[in-house]
C-alpha cells in the first residue's frame, strides 16, 4: 500500500503511459496490416493469438532486461540506447509500406509475433528503464499496452498525426527515462549524490538536447523529401 502512495511510483506509472501510447500504439498498426488479406472470420482469430504470443514474448524480454539492467554498466548502455531511440522516434521513417499481409492464419500469426518482437525491443527497453526494477510496474505497463496494441492504434496515430506534439511529449519522456537510467549506474550515483545539480543539469541537457537535434533532423528530411 505504502508503494501505491508513493510519488515515485506514479511518475514510473505515468512515464510507461506515455512510452506505451508513442511506442506500442505503432505496433497495432502492424497487426492489422499482417492480417488484413484474411478472411473475416481468421482475422479476429489472427490478432487475438499474434498478440497473445507477442505479449508473452514482449513479459519475458521486459523481465529479462530488467534483470540484466542490475549487471553493472548495464544501466548506462541502456540509458544510451534509449536515448537513441528517443531521436529515433522523432525522425524515423517506419516503412509500414514494407510490411507484407499474409494469406493463411499461421503465417499471420507468425509475421505478427516477429514483427511485435522486433518493433517493440524499444518498448521493452523503455518500460523496462521507467520501472526502476518494479515488477508491479512492468506488469502493468504490459497490461496497459495490451489494450493500444489491439484497439488503440486507430486512434493513437490519428492523435499523433493531428497532434505531432504528442510525439515530442514522448521522446522527451523517453530522454528524460534515459537520462535516470545514465544517472542511477551505481560507479555513477556516487558522483551525482555528491553533485545533485550536475544530476540534473545532465537529465536537462538530454531532453533539450533530443527534442532539439530531433527536431533539425526531421525539419531537414523534410526539405529533402521536398526538393526530390
Amino acid at each position: 500500500m505504502d508503494l501505491l502512495l508513493s510519488p515515485e511510483f506514479w511518475t514510473a506509472l505515468l512515464s510507461i503511459v506515455i512510452i506505451d501510447l508513442v511506442l506500442a500504439g505503432d505496433n497495432a498498426l502492424v497487426i492489422g496490416m499482417a492480417a488484413r488479406n484474411l478472411p473475416a472470420h481468421q482475422q479476429k482469430q489472427a490478432i487475438i493469438w499474434g498478440t497473445v504470443g507477442a505479449i508473452v514474448i514482449r513479459a519475458l524480454a521486459t523481465l529479462a532486461v530488467v534483470w540484466l539492467l542490475k549487471i553493472p554498466g548495464l544501466l548506462l548502455v541502456g540509458g544510451l540506447i534509449l536515448i537513441w531511440i528517443a531521436l529515433k522516434l522523432l525522425v524515423q521513417d517506419n516503412g509500414h509500406e514494407n510490411m507484407k499481409a499474409s494469406g493463411t492464419l499461421g503465417a499471420a500469426i507468425w509475421t505478427i509475433i516477429v514483427a511485435d518482437t522486433v518493433m517493440g525491443l524499444d518498448n521493452v527497453i523503455a518500460v523496462a528503464g521507467a520501472a526502476h526494477g518494479d515488477f508491479l510496474l512492468v506488469v502493468i505497463g504490459l497490461i496497459i499496452s495490451v489494450p493500444i496494441m489491439v484497439w488503440g492504434s486507430t486512434l493513437i496515430l490519428k492523435l499523433i498525426e493531428k497532434y505531432p506534439i504528442v510525439i515530442y511529449i514522448g521522446s522527451a519522456v523517453l530522454a528524460y527515462t534515459a537520462a535516470n537510467m545514465v544517472t542511477s549506474e551505481k560507479f555513477l550515483t556516487p558522483f551525482f549524490a555528491a553533485y545533485p545539480w550536475v544530476k540534473w543539469l545532465f537529465i536537462v541537457a538530454v531532453v533539450v538536447g533530443v527534442l532539439l537535434i530531433g527536431r533539425m533532423k526531421s525539419q531537414q528530411q523534410k526539405r529533402l523529401a521536398e526538393q526530390s
